[in-house]
């Protein structure tokens, strides 16, 4: 029995090793189902610092300043991306809507300021709601509907922007001040003033209105969701013209920091927008995540894409390590959330 005995001793630790190895993962795909918040947190303050490692003027009000100069736009069009992902919807038209909004903005300038963003807003929404009737109504998959508008409006705008658009590419002052501009010392962008307003706004609302209730609802289980009632359509229509609009304040908003308007105004902020979300925790079969989540992911992107800056990165390369986040943490959040 005692010569039996003695191999188990080396086998038995590696069990104990194996164990305890699973127990440290599953501990953390624990903590990152039940506290996706203060990962991400962790993450953004590493990031913050190995940014400033490699760049110590970073570390400063200036520094602070351009992070969220980028991350407005990108936040605030990741917002539609949150509510849509919340219903197992997504939006591929955004940056065209964006770019669209911005030329009607250019176009309007004549009528007043006041007058252009407000027609400039009415038009991402209205772009939006026919994403939303083709979802909702005609039962177009969101991938196909909003592609399809996004080659639409590529189309549209291509011819446009050569003829009835040719005087719209200038960008008012108020646009400008409003994009670039800064208060506070120069300290505070006005880009991030509209962004908290964004913010509180979609916050209160998902957790605490009939909508955004429905809104989760609706990405759970649709199939419970219909039998209680709620027609999914309406509720599909509201959130793509919410998207819309956001798309539109957002595109409103670039235009201002590029001083100028153009058929690729806002392409490099379509994947970005789309990886905020994900890395904020929102799930793409729908149902779980938060606007908080998705703030800190366009936080985390936004000093992600000043670090790459500062080593010299190329566009085409952020583009694949924004691609590979949204893999990865699709599947880790995935995971997650399997394992609880």
């Amino acid at each position: 029995m005692s010569v039996d005995s003695e191999p188990q001793a080396p086998q038995q630790a590696e069990q104990g090793d194996a164990g305890a190895a699973f127990g440290v993962t599953a501990r953390l795909r624990l903590l990152i189902a039940e506290r996706p918040i203060l990962v991400l947190l962790v993450v953004l303050a590493l990031l913050i610092a190995l940014t400033g490692a490699i760049e110590p003027r970073y570390l400063s009000l200036r520094g602070l300043r351009n992070t969220l100069l980028l991350a407005a736009p990108m936040g605030i069009m990741a917002a539609g991306q949150t509510v849509l992902m919340l219903t197992r919807g997504i939006d591929l038209s955004v940056a065209m809507v964006a770019t669209a909004a911005a030329y009607v903005v250019g176009f309007q300038a004549g009528a007043g300021v006041g007058t252009a963003l407000l027609l400039g807003l009415l038009t991402g929404a209205a772009l939006g709601a026919v994403n939303g009737i083709g979802v909702g109504v005609f039962r177009v998959h969101p991938l196909i509907m909003t592609l399809a508008m996004s080659s639409i409006l590529l189309g549209l705008f291509s011819q446009w922007a050569q003829t009835v658009l040719l005087g719209a590419t200038s960008v008012d002052p108020f646009v400008r001040l409003l994009g670039a501009g800064a208060f506070l010392g120069n300290l505070l962008p006005y880009n991030t003033l509209v962004w908290a307003g964004v913010a509180v706004v979609l916050i209160v609302g998902l957790r605490s209105s009939g909508l955004g209730r429905m809104i989760y609802a609706l990405g759970d289980n649709p199939v419970a969701t219909r039998l209680a009632g709620v027609r999914e359509w309406q509720v599909l229509i509201v959130v793509y013209a919410l998207s819309g609009f956001f798309a539109a304040l957002a595109g409103v908003l670039i235009a201002g920091q590029t001083g100028a308007v153009d058929l690729r105004l806002a392409q490099e902020f379509l994947l970005p927008s789309i990886a905020a979300a994900v890395i904020g925790g929102t799930s793409l079969f729908g149902g779980m995540g938060s606007y908080s989540g998705t703030i800190l992911g366009a936080l985390i992107l936004s000093v992600l894409n000043t670090m790459m800056v500062f080593l010299n990165a190329p566009q085409a390369l952020r583009q694949v390590v924004f691609g590979g986040i949204v893999i990865a943490l699709a599947w880790l959040y995935a995971a997650a959330t399997r394992d609880r």
